[in-house]
């Protein structure tokens, strides 16, 4: 059944899922300055860490949603999620920056490159951040629908990269069960995606881009 919520009711949902969206964050800063976590540094780089998977895992989750509810109105939420995922991210770097290494530059750039789940995982960061800086509607404008479409499929090489740097850290503890199911998730996302951009049989290069789902 299809659902077309009105401009008031999408400006509630898109609230209602901000605020979802900022209880993990929120979850780890009052935990920790309970005192709760043994660890603190491993409690907030894991759990940024694992936040950062969850939301590229729904960020790829909602064209196929929304293709199968016929709910189109969920498109709106996609850059919202998307730029959570970089959020977490982004604070998943920080705690690695901070507390590991003091912000100092030369001691992180040396981890960077001595361990290769480290390596991995700084990698997938820098691919985030081009399409952070362009999820605006101006840069959409700037630079162009095809070149936008183009440059943001780069998701499709972050989550992997996101679910190698996830499992090389459970590797310490031999705790692969969630990698194992993040990668089987963004596995079936993307082989959706992949089955239904695929060019259409009996159409023209020009039809078939047109008629592709994006």
């Amino acid at each position: 059944m299809a659902f077309n919520p009105t401009p008031r009711q999408l400006s509630w949902i898109k609230a209602a899922v901000f605020v979802l969206a900022l209880l993990p964050f929120g979850r780890l800063v009052v935990l920790t300055a309970m005192g709760v976590p043994v660890n603190p540094l491993e409690f907030i780089t894991r759990g940024t860490g694992d936040w950062t998977l969850y939301f590229l895992c729904i960020t790829l989750g909602v064209t196929p949603l929304r293709k199968l509810s016929k709910w189109n109105w969920l498109i709106k939420l996609r850059r919202m999620i998307g730029l959570y995922a970089f959020f977490y991210a982004a604070m998943h770097f920080l705690a690695f920056f901070w507390f590991d290494h003091f912000f100092d530059l030369q001691e992180m750039w040396k981890d960077v490159v001595k361990r290769p789940f480290i390596t991995v995982g700084f990698i997938g960061f820098v691919l985030l951040i081009p399409l952070a800086v362009t999820s605006t509607n101006a840069m959409v404008r700037r630079l162009g629908g095809k070149q936008w479409q183009w440059l943001h499929r780069l998701v499709y090489v972050i989550a992997p990269i996101g679910i190698l740097h996830f499992w090389w850290m459970k590797a310490g503890k031999h705790d692969f069960s969630q990698p194992i199911i993040c990668g089987l998730i963004v596995a079936a996302l993307l082989g959706i995606r992949l089955y239904w951009n695929r060019p259409k049989l009996g159409l023209s290069p020009k039809a078939a881009m047109q008629a592709e789902v994006r």
